[in-house]
């Protein structure tokens, strides 16, 4: 049986991949798995969202757990609310910055972090062999409606107090932060102008995505009204990405790199953690304030896990997902936004001038198209290929994908958790460094997927 769980959780278009059978599957292999009594579950905007969770639900129901519906809302406050309210698991129906034709369920355990490979495995392994665990009919679960969002909230609310009024201006993109978003900015003290927060799953105003491209209007906005700061977030809350004052997008790594130096400074020390798609520049800047740098595979679950086993301060991916780990242990867009106010206040910057020290390297990014039957094993066999071609490379890692140290930059090659593409990304010192080495990489790449092929 192919995989299920890429690195986000199951995630397919809807009823040609993700179906409701498929989902009433995950409810009640997971309550087989755990012997779920109590769940949590919520969704993003998304139009297939009430139809797959009246699927998921059944099968949990059908495994004997007791459901709390807890509605449209985003990734983070559900992963919040699992270990607040002391739930065995929680699901969220996702697929982030996917597009609306797209959907997905996203499963935490009762501590906020993303299930583990060897949960997803257990999982799979009970559907792909119909071993299932139903309940008897006396001990079928029960599904209620609740409102517990506010608990979110207060959390925010209590931890962190902004001195001034800043001027944001923010925008959900229609996604599962319309509320959430700049309700937990306006507790803050923020002075709020909010563009696109109604809920509609067709994302109508822009991609759930948050990119340089599809925040145009929210960086013209900023501008115009003379805001601090822009903040956007993706479809279900789980990133957050930035505009300064000048109206200028804000590089992820920058911005990833630049926080992540500030929570060293503020904690004395100590480690963060970014995956292996990152900038150097986080090492640079961690190494400035005595701090060391933990990468690990792509995906929040990953940095999730090694936040918990290093007692990290504070890790990201440079897609704007950052894990706080005093609070919980999923990446929180509205949490993170706040958060980063906070942190100009004290250091008594401009967002401008937050990213400053921050140095800018030349990056480059291809996609080759490759099945997703044929791309972990064409990953694999590039492996000893490379160090041929790179043969100046400084360090090897192998953690996710191959991924190469060189003296003016580096390269990684990997298999994409979500789609049918093998991944290339490219780090130099400078423009052209980046397209000599992208140069060699591609061509390596495509070389040894033909060969595959044959």
């Amino acid at each position: 049986m192919a995989r299920l769980f890429g690195s986000s959780g199951v995630r397919g278009l809807v009823n040609i991949y993700l179906t409701p059978t498929l989902a009433c599957k995950v409810g009640l292999a997971v309550a087989s798995h755990v012997k779920a009594k109590k769940a949590l579950v919520a969704r993003d905007t998304r139009v297939s969202g009430l139809m797959l969770e009246d699927a998921l639900v059944s099968g949990l129901l059908a495994g004997g757990a007791q459901v709390s519906l807890v509605g449209a809302v985003p990734t983070p406050v559900l992963a919040y609310l699992t270990r607040l309210l002391k739930a065995d698991v929680g699901f969220m129906l996702t697929a982030s910055h996917n597009p609306p034709q797209y959907n997905g369920i996203k499963i935490f355990d009762g501590d906020s972090l993303s299930f583990t490979d060897e949960s997803q495995c257990a999982v799979e392994e009970i559907i792909a062999e119909n071993s299932f665990v139903m309940s008897d009919w006396r001990g079928v679960g029960e599904a209620s409606v609740v409102d517990v969002s506010h608990f979110y909230m207060e959390m925010v609310r209590k931890a962190v107090a902004l001195r001034r009024q800043w001027r944001v201006v923010a925008d959900p993109g229609c996604g599962a932060t319309f509320d959430v978003g700049p309700a937990v900015l306006k507790a803050a003290g923020c002075r709020v102008t909010a563009l696109n927060a109604q809920p509609d799953g067709f994302f109508p105003a822009r991609s759930s995505e948050p990119t340089a491209e599809s925040l145009k209007d929210l960086a013209q906005v900023v501008k115009g009204v003379g805001a601090d700061v822009g903040v956007a977030f993706d479809g279900d809350g789980d990133r957050v990405a930035f505009i300064d004052e000048d109206g200028s997008f804000v590089d992820f790594d920058r911005s990833l790199a630049a926080y992540a130096a500030y929570s060293l400074k503020r904690a004395g020390g100590g480690t963060v953690v970014t995956n292996v798609e990152a900038s150097m520049c986080v090492e640079t800047m961690a190494e400035t304030v005595g701090g060391k740098v933990v990468r690990t595979k792509v995906g929040d679950v990953y940095i999730s896990e090694a936040i918990k086993r290093y007692a990290a301060v504070f890790g990201g991916e440079p897609c704007g997902a950052w894990v706080h780990p005093r609070f919980h242990y999923c990446p929180d867009g509205p949490l993170s936004a706040v958060l980063l106010l906070k942190a100009l206040e004290e250091e008594g910057k401009s967002l401008r001038e937050f990213i400053a020290d921050v140095p800018e390297y030349v990056t480059l990014r291809e996609n080759v198209a490759c099945s997703n039957n044929l791309k972990h094993n064409a990953v694999a066999s590039i492996e000893k290929a490379v160090r041929s071609a790179f043969p100046e490379y400084t360090n090897f890692s192998t953690v996710d994908g191959v991924r190469l140290a060189l003296k003016t930059g580096w390269l990684l090659i990997r298999a994409s958790g979500t789609e049918p593409l093998i991944r290339l990304t490219i780090e130099g010192e400078s423009l052209k460094a980046a397209n000599d080495i992208m140069g060699r990489g591609a061509a390596l790449v495509k070389k040894q997927f033909e060969e595959l092929k044959k």
